[in-house]
């Protein structure tokens, strides 16, 4: 199968063979408003301290929400170190991206992503898209923090096969320390908005989120193509970790700006549905992530969301002391519908969902 061969209309993304070829092909060419960038600078986004936190000292919870806060309202990223997650566990995580996408081509294409859905294998997100393809591939699987069954293993067993019963618990676990680990940063995003501090918590507690693993491929001409292009994340909360590597990229004070792979720290950042949440005072901040032209990247992400039919609204005495209401009321299974059948994100996706959504009920 060669790598401009279309499944049922989808380019199929083979590196191995585009890589061969003299120009890029048309599909990932990005225009260059999308790919201007300026000289490189680190974003100076807090590095967030939990142990303190998490052994229950008030004074530093109280110092580590202050920092949260400032970020939250300036660009929505920071960091967290001794947040708990075993090394052992983020290195295994990350070993096993390997064993997934080293699969054959065929086989990958086997459990690739349905139209509408989030789970499964993706290519370029040709499936969705057909033009400014993002150069990578990426495996995704649904994770519910409240569900007695091991439905990671479930899935990764039903799909992959027995041999990927290990892969499964692997990110079992995994999905496992990142719902530990939302929640409480939830807390602490609470605390730093002066509103009960286990409010979010609650509203998280049954949440249903998603794990994805990302692989970007060396690209020759990285120069015109991006492995992710600029976008918010309509989800709640993601927390990623980066490869030393490394290409993520934070559009703050106007202007594009990199996150240091630290390979002690997650990276947190907040999405649309929290943007939401808070009102509209933190910050849902675009991103994009760039391609190297002789090292692959990887990394893991996990999107934070509430339970598909929970109504998304901010507490109450939040609005009371910010007020008025920024947003209408909405499900995350709306948005969810809207960004996957609709909406490509950008930097305006909450915006134009607002408007998608008013219009629909007037309909």
């Amino acid at each position: 199968m060669s790598a401009r061969e279309e499944l049922a209309g989808v380019l199929v993304f083979d590196s191995s063979v585009l890589q061969k070829q003299p120009n890029l092909p048309a599909e990932f060419i990005w225009q260059y408003g999308d790919l201007v960038s300026d000289q490189q600078d680190e974003l100076n986004e807090p590095l967030i301290d939990l142990n303190g936190f998490l052994k229950g000292d008030e004074l530093e919870t109280a110092h580590a929400a202050q920092l949260i806060g400032a970020a939250c309202l300036n660009h929505g990223f920071f960091q967290v170190t001794n947040h708990g997650v075993d090394a052992s566990l983020i290195r295994a995580a990350h070993q096993e991206i390997g064993t997934i996408f080293k699969l054959p081509l065929d086989k990958k294409l086997s459990v690739r992503r349905q139209p509408g859905g989030v789970s499964g294998y993706s290519c370029a997100h040709a499936d969705r898209f057909s033009s400014k393809l993002p150069w990578k591939e990426t495996f995704s699987f649904g994770y519910h923090g409240n569900d007695s069954h091991p439905i990671v293993v479930d899935y990764f067993k039903h799909f992959l096969g027995e041999d990927f019963q290990p892969t499964g618990w692997v990110y079992q676990r995994y999905c496992e320390e990142m719902r530990r680990l939302s929640l409480q940063i939830f807390e602490l995003l609470a605390v730093s908005l002066g509103v009960d501090r286990f409010h979010y918590r609650r509203f998280f507690e049954d949440g249903s989120s998603i794990m994805r693993c990302n692989n970007y491929p060396p690209c020759n001409n990285s120069g015109l193509t991006l492995g992710t292009g600029p976008h918010c994340d309509p989800t709640s909360l993601t927390i990623l970790h980066q490869d030393e590597v490394g290409g993520l990229q934070v559009f703050a004070n106007n202007k594009w700006q990199a996150i240091r792979p630290r390979p002690d720290a997650f990276v947190i950042n907040i999405g649309d549905t929290f943007m939401a949440l808070s009102n509209g005072k933190y910050k849902s901040c675009m991103h994009r992530a760039v391609v190297n032209r002789e090292r692959e990247r990887r990394s893991l992400v996990f999107f934070v969301c509430p339970k598909e039919d929970k109504v998304v609204r901010p507490p109450q005495d939040l609005v009371c002391r910010e007020g008025p209401r920024k947003y209408p009321d909405f499900t995350w299974s709306d948005l969810l519908e809207f960004t996957q059948n609709y909406y490509r994100a950008d930097v305006a996706t909450l915006q134009s969902f607002i408007q998608w959504l008013l219009s629909s009920k007037t309909i």
